[in-house]
């Protein structure tokens, strides 16, 4: 299926692994110029390199921090007229007990998971409304929509992140810009192993083992965790001309870990 932004010009914030790396994947297997910031240049340039490698597209690499002002400059100096925004970072730690929150926590989550992307969309937004086109997509996390305490530092700010997005969408939904939201749960990123291997480490198991646990405590109803090539697959349909419809959703994907009938 053609989507249809082919030549389109996509900012993925926080694209060098996991779901960020599979979302500059899937729109570059779509043909889109696509320019992927992240801290890490090593695994930032290599991915890039992988990409453009397997799909032939433009990949271009930002090394920068977009919880940043300064980071944020040298995103849009690279791609100043982006028709595509595509932003999420690697989630905080689990947070086991919320007392134990910091205060240089909070406003880490805060600069990165909320104030930034919010600044992107104001920066970017004008110009997609002036085109008549543009895209944005948010990877949140599904603790914004379902709360729970391991998860209170990456949820909060989130969720205020898809409240400030629905409502500016109804805005700029009549120049044909659509903004919507992506709510992932627990998928086999770079960040997810690094915390199970650890687990595994601690409690003399395998990273297997611990997943399989995770999962029965938390009563996934697929019984595993997801591929983060999936997340990908739905940022770029939400990216197509076929999303010039749906705007201000936020889409649950978490192997059926939560229940709500809307």
């Amino acid at each position: 299926m053609d989507l249809g932004i082919r030549g389109r010009k996509a900012i993925v914030n926080g694209g060098s692994a996991g779901m960020g790396r599979s979302a500059a994947l899937s729109l570059a297997r779509e043909g889109a110029d696509v320019f992927v910031s992240a801290r890490r240049e090593d695994l930032l340039v290599q991915a890039c390199r992988e990409i453009a490698e397997e799909t032939g597209a433009r990949v271009v690499p930002v090394c920068a921090d977009h919880s940043s002002a300064e980071g944020r400059e040298a995103i849009l100096a690279a791609c100043p007229e982006p028709d595509i925004l595509v932003g999420t970072c690697a989630p905080p730690a689990f947070t086991p007990d919320y007392r134990a929150i910091t205060d240089a926590q909070w406003h880490e989550a805060i600069a990165i998971s909320l104030l930034s992307p919010v600044e992107f969309m104001r920066r970017v937004l004008d110009g997609m409304v002036e085109r008549k086109w543009g895209r944005i997509v948010n990877i949140a996390t599904v603790a914004a929509k379902y709360p729970a305490e391991i998860r209170v530092l990456s949820g909060s700010t989130r969720a205020a992140l898809a409240n400030y997005t629905v409502a500016v969408s109804r805005v700029v939904a009549p120049h044909n810009v659509v903004i919507n939201n992506l709510l992932p749960g627990m998928h086999h990123t770079l960040t997810v192993e690094e915390q199970f291997t650890a687990r595994a480490a601690a409690n003399g198991t395998t990273y297997e083992e611990e997943v399989a646990k995770f999962s029965a405590e938390w009563q996934i109803a697929a019984g595993r965790f997801g591929d983060a090539d999936d997340v990908g697959a739905f940022v770029a349909m939400f990216c197509s001309e076929f999303a010039n419809y749906t705007t201000g959703q936020s889409l649950v994907i978490d192997g059926g870990a939560t229940r709500s009938t809307f």
